[in-house]
């Protein structure tokens, strides 16, 4: 084989080109380390001044604290309280599945609370801390800091919890607190709610959330590169919720609470003169502070599976058939259209027919009450006079007129969950149902049967208006500035005097329905009701109530006020499946009227010391 000359031209000129191709390599290098070094330290010069800033400066939410809630003698009633709560920041701990188990040595963790940590891991990004266990006690504060150490990225935080000071007796009223939920929190400003708050779900607590809530401030701490503290300081102070001021006696509260006993109903006590609530219950009650930090699904399960309906407010939401408690009002539209007067009188022989119609309406009293006036007819609630008189009045006219009672309406009570209710007339039957109005649905509805629904706070709003003989006071339960309005229409004084006096007669004249609860020191004016529950035959039209199973017993309402000179208290009582108003409603009525009156004799006796 043969040697290879060499060609020093050619390869010079290779070597001249891989030169020039290096030159061209090295400048676009450096071009696009010089570019980026031009975009790092001037296009986004700010952007990163910013980000260092962050690293060596800290943002914390100050959360505010919770308004108080007090009753009207300036009693605590919802409190907040400082307790500890076990949290771990996921990024920060090795192995977690095996320290949850582990840490069941330590604090109390069920499977149910596991599977709720589980679940908060699937969706919390990994660098912000997860609750494991709320409300630890002192000794599961205790055993936990002692090893500590085998849990990085667990520690334990004090934080401020709602404490309810009554929580059967306000259950309702109150309500409860709960952590936001996902809804709710779209819905929040996010400056002032964050996802771990807490949240009105019931009660005033919902109603007032806003108020009770206020609004978080800011912590600014600085840092240094190794993460140590170098300094901190609150650059926006929080505010904190306002306390809310109750129209609520608690005192009067625990003995309308206590007054039903084993019955379950509502009960609400006003102020007719200013529409302050002094009391209202819904029986049976919960404990509102299982709620706070989430009931367990066991605990829950057994309220809401319960036959007496713990969970629901009969107050504001239960729908009742007014029975003979709408008569008065009756009895006053009568008057106000000059259909009848005071002196009206009319025979009642047991029974009513519309005329042209063979279907006769029973009185409640086999063979009627015989002769009576408007007085007696409210006495002995006598059903035949009141058949008579709303079919002469119309629907149209005892709709008209009932409306602004507040029946069948919103009344705006300050809570969350009002229902409204029913106030038939032509217009809601065609409306609801699709059918024309009945001349037969007009009598039943003048004992306040039929179609009709109403709730306890429409009849307590209604009868502080009757009570205070046609002054509008606004029910509510905050203390705060009323204005009284009147009626649309005019009574004269005559017609209030004389449905007051045939109210007073039901308890304290000898033929009255309810004189078993007749006072001894001051006199109470009063009107019971039945609300059917399921309808009787022609047969059974005249059996006693109470003979049958409770559950299929009529509900029991009773409306009242005193003294009757000038009324100071009106209460209403709906006790369920209690069969009479005057046997089940009226003595509970009766009780609360008397825990009032001694209080306030009580207080009198004092000042005058």
């Amino acid at each position: 084989m043969g040697r290879q000359l060499k060609q020093p031209f050619q390869e010079k000129k290779l070597f001249t080109e891989r030169i020039i191709v290096a030159l061209i390599m090295i400048m676009v290098v450096f071009t696009l380390l010089l570019s980026r070094y031009f975009y790092l330290q001037v296009i986004q010069h700010d952007n990163y001044t910013k980000q260092a800033e962050q690293n060596k400066i800290k943002f914390s939410r100050i959360n505010p604290t919770r308004g108080l809630i007090y009753d009207r003698n300036g009693l605590l009633l919802a409190e907040n309280i400082t307790t500890y709560r076990l949290q771990v920041v996921p990024e920060k701990s090795q192995a977690l599945e095996v320290k949850l188990q582990q840490l069941k040595q330590l604090v109390s963790l069920d499977d149910e609370d596991i599977v709720a940590i589980q679940a908060q891991l699937k969706y919390n990004p990994v660098f912000k801390p997860i609750t494991i266990k709320s409300k630890l006690t002192e000794h599961e504060v205790s055993r936990f800091v002692v090893q500590k150490h085998q849990f990085p990225g667990f520690n334990i935080e004090p934080y401020l919890i709602r404490k309810y000071l009554y929580p059967m007796e306000l259950s309702h009223l109150i309500g409860f607190v709960g952590k936001i939920s996902e809804a709710e929190f779209a819905r929040q400003d996010h400056s002032i709610y964050a996802k771990d708050d807490y949240f009105g779900k019931t009660g005033l607590e919902k109603y007032y959330e806003q108020q009770l809530h206020g609004t978080p401030g800011q912590l600014v701490t600085e840092i240094n590169a190794q993460g140590k503290q170098l300094s901190e300081k609150i650059s926006t102070p929080p505010t904190n919720g306002t306390h809310l001021n109750l129209t609520i006696d608690m005192q009067l509260q625990k003995a309308a609470y206590r007054a039903f006993g084993e019955e379950t109903g509502a009960a609400i006590a006003v102020n007719p003169n200013t529409g302050e609530i002094l009391a209202m219950v819904s029986k049976p009650g919960y404990d509102t502070n299982e709620f706070i930090n989430g009931i367990s699904q066991v605990n829950y399960d057994k309220l809401a599976q319960s036959p007496d309906k713990p969970l629901f407010d009969r107050s504001i939401k239960g729908g009742y058939e007014p029975g003979s408690t709408i008569k008065p009002y009756i009895a006053l539209a009568g008057l106000y259209h000059q259909l009848i007067t005071p002196e009206s009188t009319m025979i009642s022989s047991g029974s009513y027919k519309i005329p042209n119609q063979d279907r006769p309406y029973h009185d409640w009293k086999q063979g009627g009450h015989g002769k009576v006036d408007l007085v007696n007819s409210l006495a002995e609630s006598v059903n035949v006079f009141f058949y008579d008189l709303a079919y002469r009045l119309g629907i149209d006219k005892i709709h008209d007129f009932l409306q602004p009672f507040k029946f069948g309406q919103l009344t705006g009570i300050d809570i969350a969950g009002e229902k409204r209710g029913i106030l038939p007339s032509r217009t809601w039957k065609r409306a609801n149902r699709d059918m024309i109005w009945f001349p037969g649905e007009t009598v039943i509805t003048g004992i306040g049967q039929g179609y009709f629904v109403i709730t306890p706070v429409q009849m307590a709003q209604a009868l502080t208006t009757l009570a205070s003989k046609g002054q509008v006071n606004p029910l509510h339960l905050v203390k705060r500035p009323y204005v009284k309005k009147p009626l649309p229409f005019d009574l004269k004084p005559q017609h209030w005097q004389v449905v007051h006096d045939g109210m007073t007669a039901v308890i304290n004249a000898p033929n009255g329905t309810a004189r078993a609860i007749r006072a001894k020191d001051y006199l109470i004016a009063g009107k019971s009701g039945t609300s059917q529950v399921f309808g009787k035959s022609e047969e059974d039209i005249y059996k006693k109530n109470d003979e049958l199973p409770k559950h299929l017993r009529n509900h029991a309402l009773f409306i009242a006020f005193a003294p009757i000179e000038q009324p100071e208290i009106a209460v209403v009582v709906v006790a369920e499946h209690g069969a009479s108003g005057t046997k089940a409603a009226a003595p509970i009525a009766k009780s609360i009227i008397d825990s009032f009156m001694q209080e306030r004799q009580d207080l009198k006796a004092v000042s005058d010391e």
